[in-house]
């Protein structure tokens, strides 16, 4: 049979689509802006006949009403990375968070041991041959939905047709539902305060001219590309792609051509983005799409020399140990790619690891410079993975430095209200 008879034999609603789903059944749900909305909607819709249905995904944004109380029985949330619109879920109990580097989340997946019954996707249109993108994004989907018995697929021509190892074949789709939308907007920070400005003025200062760079969403990595408008030929080899970087493109800053693991090529996992970069990626061949396990992995990562890594924390103590997933015991976030980066750039010949975060919380009233994490909170990055340190008040450079030297390091990039207590804690601990 031609590919596309079996493409439109394959063609329901849906409601008839998801019906496929049985009690106790393992679905992975698309992340970030390729939540397939209308999908979830249908299988919310079967809540009173389903039962112990377990629904899986790193970071998603819109719907998720499986995770309501309402719904506790019939399905469960396996939190690979926390969000919005999942976390109150997670904290009282009703949802499971896993921590687990993003690199490894594929593994999980091959190696059946997180197992996907049902996989709902968010795809392009196929192409001549057959082959639907993912579109926005790669990152772990790839592998749930090969590795899936069933794949139920939202296809939809406003989703952009990305390149690289980026596609599934018509054959595999098991189920097809057509829409016609714009892909979930991620938007860039709309206001980029004094502290945002003052860190990403304080990160692009060990931004050399030719460095590759991994960089988030929000306010400080947008407050870094404000300053990189100088720099030259620096590439990108990320999990996230923003909006920020189609700028670094269009005014010839990012051009790739100094990598030395993909030259020429912008390389990516997904994208939290809006309509301009959905627009500039669409059948892009200076950007590639890659899976997880391959973007992530640190040892890939660390073939880029001068590769600068810039990630954010909740909190860091004064020996250097970061927390970046919770508040207390209370889970906020998740691993995602930090530790994965940090490490290949300090593998990176001329790397640069970086963890950045404002000097305070809460108006003001909380240093997240301090003494001892908060008790119950999460180590992410271990202290001996972390190099630099930057807040509005400076750089901390810790690698290589003793206990004394770090804690001296953090204080000085610490609010000056708080760095009198700081230092008077490091003296009772025979720090200082």
């Amino acid at each position: 049979m031609h590919w596309v008879d079996l493409y439109r034999k394959r063609v329901t609603t849906a409601a008839e689509a998801v019906k496929v789903i049985r009690s106790g059944d393992h679905v992975w749900v698309h992340g970030g802006c390729n939540n397939p909305e209308e999908l979830l909607t249908a299988m919310v819709a079967r809540a009173p006949e389903l039962k112990g249905v377990e629904v899986t995904h790193i970071l998603t944004f819109g719907v998720a009403d499986y995770v309501k109380p309402e719904y506790e029985n019939s399905f469960r949330h396996r939190a690979l990375f926390i969000g919005s619109n999942v976390r109150q879920a997670v904290i009282e109990g009703r949802a499971d968070y896993v921590p687990v580097f993003l690199h490894q989340i594929p593994r999980l997946i091959y190696d059946g041991i997180l197992p996907v019954d049902v996989a709902l996707v968010h795809i392009s249109p196929p192409d001549e041959h057959g082959f639907c993108s993912f579109g926005v994004g790669v990152e772990c989907t790839k592998a749930a939905a090969e590795r899936a018995k069933t794949v139920i697929a939202l296809v939809n021509p406003q989703m952009p047709r990305a390149l690289g190892d980026a596609f599934i074949n018509v054959s595999r789709l098991t189920h097809v539902v057509e829409v016609d939308r714009l892909p979930k907007e991620i938007l860039m920070a709309e206001e980029i305060g004094d502290t945002e400005r003052a860190i990403g003025a304080h990160i692009a200062e060990l931004i050399e001219d030719g460095a590759t760079l991994q960089m988030g969403i929000g306010a400080i990595p947008d407050a870094v590309l404000l300053f990189l408008k100088q720099k030259r030929n620096l590439g990108v080899h990320t999990e996230l792609f923003s909006d920020g970087l189609v700028e670094l493109v269009e005014s010839g800053v990012l051009t790739n051509e100094a990598k030395t693991l993909h030259r020429g090529k912008t390389i990516v996992s997904f994208v939290l983005g809006s309509r301009r970069t959905f627009s500039f990626l669409d059948n892009n061949p200076f950007v590639e799409f890659h899976p997880s396990d391959y973007v992530n992995d640190p040892f890939v990562i660390s073939q880029n020399d001068k590769m600068v890594a810039i990630n954010s924390a909740l909190s860091v103590d004064i020996t250097g140990q970061v927390c970046a997933d919770s508040f207390g015991r209370d889970m906020y976030s998740g691993f995602g790619g930090q530790v994965d980066f940090i490490r290949g750039a300090a593998r990176s010949k001329g790397g640069r690891p970086i963890i950045a975060l404002p000097s305070t919380a809460k108006g003001g009233t909380v240093s997240r410079i301090c003494d001892a994490l908060v008790e119950g909170s999460g180590v992410v990055t271990t202290r001996a993975d972390v190099h630099y340190v930057v807040t509005e008040h400076g750089i901390a450079s810790l690698f290589g430095k003793s206990l004394r030297e770090r804690a001296l390091e953090l204080i000085s990039i610490a609010h000056p209200d708080f760095r009198g207590e700081l230092r008077a804690a490091a003296r009772k601990r025979h720090l200082v």
